[in-house]
């Protein structure tokens, strides 16, 4: 797709962006932290899944944040639970090392998956993946630092995981990453511009603004959001200590905090403010009515 294509982003109305909201797991619990560390236990992923569908949200990510590290994916349960009550996609990543790891997921009732860290150590997995399922469930997983960490050029990396039979890309910027300072624009934009498939962008929206600057601006297809929408929805959420015991840090939950650079917002604020703006997204109030029972 040419610039010139991507350039439809800026003002249109006919456009339908996705709102996605992310919810990064750790065991049973979600997460949020700065640049992927320092991880805050914000509550439990089903109960925010499920308000989030009911409030408007267009698809979820669910991320397991450490199954790079123990080498495994423990969202399985998580992801049965979900699929029974949310009827939007659901894309499922972390600890994704084979096409059986793939399957397995699909199964407990993810509709996409996300690779990263497999795909990058052997890239024929997308193809693979691809094959096996079709490109439109696999996800390719970029987590820049304007070059990936493992010294893998972000946007050579893209157009090499189209080839290889990718069918979107979710872009986080790691530099950005829970900061609340607004996304990656030009990063953002120069995949955009790269690639013939969609681009989700995430990392840093912490104000209904970034979400509206990074289709403007940056060209992404559809917008990644979580602290934006955690910090509101976890104050609101009752608190029970003992279900949290031996989870790690739960001080923030306890105390109702919020999180300073983040200007708290409930989904519908950020698709009225995309309509104010002129950018095409579904309205929460006819989210309900496209709920359709999983085969």
């Amino acid at each position: 797709m040419a610039v010139s294509d991507r350039e439809r982003h800026e003002g249109a109305s006919t456009l339908n962006v996705r709102v996605i909201p992310r919810l990064d797991i750790k065991g049973p619990n979600l997460v949020k932290g700065i640049h992927f560390e320092g991880l805050r236990v914000l509550g439990r992923p089903e109960d925010f899944a499920r308000r989030y569908y009911e409030d408007g949200a267009d698809e979820l990510v669910y991320m397991d944040v450490v199954a790079s590290l123990y080498g495994r994916n423990s969202l399985l349960d998580i992801v049965e639970r979900t699929s029974k009550e949310v009827f939007i996609p659901l894309t499922v990543g972390g600890g994704l090392r084979s096409p059986d790891d793939i399957r397995r997921v699909l199964r407990a009732g993810a509709d996409k998956v996300a690779i990263n860290t497999a795909a990058i150590a052997r890239p024929e997995l997308i193809r693979e993946a691809s094959r096996a399922f079709g490109s439109s469930t696999i996800v390719v997983s970029i987590e820049a630092i304007r070059r990936q960490s493992t010294d893998v050029d972000a946007i050579e990396w893209a157009k090499r995981a189209v080839d290889l039979g990718a069918g979107e890309l979710l872009v986080t910027s790691i530099e950005q990453d829970g900061t609340g300072r607004g996304l990656d624009l030009e990063l953002t934009r120069a995949i955009a511009a790269a690639v013939p498939i969609p681009v989700i962008a995430a990392g840093g929206a912490g104000r209904v603004a970034h979400v509206s600057d990074v289709i403007a601006r940056g060209a992404a297809d559809a917008v990644c959001v979580a602290s934006l929408l955690h910090y509101h929805y976890a104050r609101q959420a009752p608190f029970d200590a003992g279900n949290f015991q031996h989870e790690g840090n739960v001080e923030h939950l306890r105390r109702r905090a919020g999180f300073g650079n983040v200007e708290e917002a409930t989904l519908a604020d950020i698709k009225e403010h995309l309509l104010a703006q002129g950018i095409g997204c579904r309205r929460p109030e006819t989210q309900s009515l496209t709920a359709v029972a999983r085969a």
